[in-house]
Order: structure tokens, then C-alpha cells, then sequence
């Protein structure tokens, strides 16, 4: 090789040029067009007195309420997806999906997308309305269902503003009337009107998570409401924490306090223990017996 019959100091600045050929490739290779450069924008900033510049992303402006209206995820459009209060991203994933031959068939498919959080979720189950043409063949195919029904007991059509149902009585059918209600909101109230034993109050929906509250004014109780009662001195520890207004240290006292003092007569005769504040015995009151 001719290049070991060059002068030494030939040979070390050929050996310099190319380590200095290879170092701007690795820079070259490592910083050239990074994605957080390309979305950033000098815009200035005040500081002592002094204007500066630095580094900020552009200006996104204020978010926008979200707007709750019927709509298929299969043909909605980006205007309509993004008025939901959908991400630009996570609308432009709807389009990738539908795009690959994707299909929402059922509502659930649309929680499955790629960033929506269950609240979310919650708040826009009652409004998917998935088309027919979208929906198994095999669904339709009933001699004994007329299209109406079919349509009415998938979409039920909802109350009207002076309608209203009795909250104590009514099924998830009956439930998912009421507007903002869908089938997520409809097994919840009746599994927390199981755990209480009845609503004594249509506030009560307000205890479960995330609940529409514009949907409260939909539901009655009548005076005559039968509940489930607890018996404070036959249940056991385990049994008496399953209620949703009694913990389990209030079930220990109540379970200590029967042991030590014999069977209750008035929840009264636990207000003097610190597990049993006032606003603790007015809530309980209700669903009590001795």
C-alpha cells in the first residue's frame, strides 16, 4: 500500500482529515433536523428588564369545551371528531384506522382508541351511533323484529325535558332513556341501587364517579319507596362493610360496641364514637333497622 510509503507527517494529516470527516457524520447523523427544533420558534421573552429570546412551541390557543352530539366513529369527519374534544392526533389515528379497513362494529371498539381516557369514554358512549352498514349481517337477520324495534331497543329514544322515570324501579333499558345515560351509566345505577338497598334521594347518582349531573333531573323517588334495611345486630363485620355508607371501621364499632354494650336500639348510641360523625348516622339512617 502506497499510503505506508508517504512521509510521516504526511500520513497525520490524512489520518487528521478523515477523523474529522468521520466526527461530522456522527454530528451530522445525531442533530441534523431534530423534531423538537422543527416544532420550536424563537419568540421573545422579558427578563430583567432586558428582552431575550428563547425557545417556545407555537401557540396552540384556549381549549375548546367539548360538544356532545350523536356520531359514528366509522364516518365522522375530522371537523366533527375534533368538536368532540378528540386530540388532532388522535383523530388523525381514526383516519389511519378506517383507512387500513378498520371497522367500529360495537361501542366499545371506539375505547379502544389510543389515548381516550375511561371519562371520556363515558361521556361519549351514549352518543356513538354505529351504522347499519357497519353492524353484523347476522343481527338483522330476525323474521320476529321489525326494523323499528330493532332500532328502539339499540337506540332507545330518550326522554323529552318533563319526562321522567322512577329511579327505584326502572331497568337498564328504561335507563338508558334518559339523555347522557348509555349502557356504561345504566349498569352502574342499578348496581349501586343493589349496594345501597334503594335511592332515598336522586342525588345519591352523584356518588358514582364521573356521573352526568345533567342527567339527575330525569329520575323520581315516590314517598312510598320501600328499602332494604340492614339489621345492625344480626350481620356480621363482613356483611355490614359491604354497604357503600359503612366502612370497615364503622362495621368494628358497631360489631365492639354489640359486645361490649349488647344489641344497638338507636344509631345514636354511636355518636359518641369517632368513627360515627353526625353527617356519618344521617346518611346511614335511612337503611337501618334493630
Amino acid at each position: 500500500m502506497k499510503f505506508f510509503y508517504l512521509q510521516k507527517s504526511d500520513r497525520r494529516v490524512i489520518l487528521l482529515l478523515l477523523g474529522i470527516i468521520v466526527a461530522a457524520l456522527v454530528v451530522g447523523y445525531f442533530f441534523d433536523g431534530e423534531p423538537e427544533e422543527a416544532a420550536m420558534e424563537e419568540v421573545p421573552t422579558q427578563k430583567a428588564g432586558k428582552q431575550q429570546h428563547s425557545k417556545a412551541s407555537y401557540y396552540q390557543g384556549e381549549p375548546k369545551q367539548p360538544e356532545l352530539f350523536p356520531f359514528d366513529p366509522n364516518t365522522a369527519d375530522s371537523t366533527q371528531l375534533l368538536r368532540l374534544g378528540l386530540q388532532p392526533w388522535q383523530v388523525r389515528n381514526i383516519y389511519k384506522y378506517r383507512a387500513a379497513g378498520g371497522i367500529y362494529r360495537e361501542p366499545s371498539d371506539f375505547a379502544r382508541l389510543y389515548g381516550l381516557t375511561l371519562k371520556q369514554y363515558r361521556q361519549l358512549e351514549p352518543y356513538i351511533r354505529i351504522s347499519e352498514d357497519y353492524q353484523p349481517a347476522a343481527r338483522f337477520i330476525s323474521k320476529d323484529v321489525t326494523m323499528e324495534e330493532r332500532d328502539t331497543m339499540r337506540y332507545p329514544v330518550k326522554l323529552q325535558p318533563q319526562e321522567r322515570i322512577v329511579l327505584n324501579t326502572a331497568d337498564t333499558a328504561q335507563l338508558r332513556k334518559v339523555p347522557g345515560i348509555g349502557h356504561y351509566f345504566a349498569r352502574k345505577i342499578v348496581e349501586y341501587r343493589e349496594r345501597l338497598g334503594g335511592y332515598v334521594s336522586v342525588q345519591q347518582l352523584l356518588e358514582i364517579e364521573d356521573f352526568p349531573d345533567t342527567a339527575v333531573n330525569y329520575f323520581i323517588i315516590p314517598d312510598d319507596t320501600q328499602l332494604r334495611k340492614l339489621n345492625l345486630n344480626r350481620l356480621s363485620l363482613n356483611e355490614l362493610k359491604r354497604h357503600p355508607y359503612i366502612s370497615f371501621y364503622q362495621a368494628r364499632a358497631i360489631v365492639d360496641y354489640r359486645r361490649l354494650h349488647g344489641p344497638l336500639e338507636s344509631l345514636q348510641q354511636l355518636s359518641l364514637s369517632r368513627d360515627f360523625p353526625p353527617e356519618a348516622i344521617r346518611r346511614l339512617a335511612p337503611y337501618v333497622e334493630f
